[in-house]
């Protein structure tokens, strides 16, 4: 039996993985058009769904993810994170297999520089998590290649708001201290600031070449898993916020971009000629997938050895305990 379709939550939409139907179980390859049910994170074919049920759900035809499937290599489908997860493999494969004892005691398979990779694929993934809370009325571009020499932009973000390029920066556990024209993090000093300032600029220049008017886009840093943000003066150029705090600063801005606009912005953004035709190599997601898995058991039976090790001294006293009160009682 076919349930209907929520009346306000579910959204048709191009996919940007592989899914499969809750309904029919059907395989649906990455670009499929399906219907994406918000409330229970999942998504079903369109041949599971009555035909006034995708008409009731369907967005304005003016709306970026409602276009038809777009051509080989656009990038509005390509994966978040897609450059640094390609890096992070090809590092990471020339890491030595651990051994069955490093594997016991959960050493991570990590080598030292497939890390920093590893790490910042995360923090990318998460900024696109929650940019897909955005909804309607907004695009978000993810890993856009730009130019050449292999430089790509974490995000691009075009709705109502305005034109934003996002920079996540995974530090766990760290301590992040923000003034006008510096980022520390454990007091170290880093280029977040500059880094973020200067590919806001050249995204402005190549939207402004590609659309034929002035295009202002403004730079944003989102800090992911840090312990602690301190904001001391808030730089004048470029916004730092907590990555929790993206998609509602991004809907509180003004209004300054009608719908056209977002429209023709978006779809101009995702064209790889405006970047200058960049080379555009797909990662390996499931590769990434089942290193992700490894790295996060390793990291547990870490934990459960050292619980084990802190739990150890009250196993022995009440071993000695029960002994005493055996020969003594």
């Amino acid at each position: 039996m076919v349930q209907p379709i929520g009346e306000t939550n579910d959204r048709r939409m191009l996919l940007r993985y592989p899914g499969r139907c809750r309904l029919c179980g059907a395989e649906m390859t990455a670009g499929a058009d399906a219907i994406y049910e918000r409330d229970r994170r999942t998504v079903r074919c369109l041949e599971c769904t009555p035909a006034h049920a995708i008409q009731a759900v369907a967005a304005p035809s003016s709306e970026l993810w409602m276009q038809r499937p777009p051509e080989k290599g656009v990038l509005r489908l390509r994966a978040p994170a897609s450059s640094v997860i390609a890096e992070a493999l090809q590092v990471q494969a020339a890491a030595p297999a651990r051994t069955w004892v490093q594997r016991f005691f959960g050493r991570s398979p990590l080598s030292v520089e497939s890390r920093p990779w590893f790490l910042g694929a995360l923090g990318e993934l998460e900024v696109a998590r929650l940019l897909d809370q955005l909804g309607p009325g907004w695009a978000a571009l993810h890993a856009v290649p730009v130019g050449t020499a292999g430089s790509d932009v974490d995000h691009i973000v075009i709705g109502p708001g305005g034109v934003f390029t996002i920079n996540s920066k995974f530090h766990e556990g760290g301590n992040v201290w923000v003034a006008s024209r510096r980022l520390l993090v454990n007091g170290q000093r880093t280029d977040h600031l500059r880094n973020a300032e200067y590919e806001a600029r050249r995204v402005a220049k190549l939207l402004t070449q590609a659309a034929r008017r002035p295009v202002e886009v403004t730079p944003v840093i989102a800090i992911v898993a840090a312990r602690r943000l301190t904001i001391r003066e808030r730089p004048e150029r470029v916004i730092v916020l907590n990555v929790a705090r993206l998609p509602r600063w991004l809907q509180s801005r003004a209004a300054v971009l009608a719908a056209g606009d977002v429209t023709d912005l978006s779809v101009l953004a995702a064209a790889p000629a405006t970047w200058g035709n960049p080379a555009i190599p797909e990662p390996d997601l499931v590769a990434f997938a089942q290193l992700r898995t490894t790295v996060v058991a390793a990291r547990n039976r870490r934990l459960g050895w050292a619980l084990a090790l802190m739990l150890s001294p009250f196993a022995m006293l009440a071993t000695l305990a029960m002994g005493m009160l055996t020969t003594f009682g």
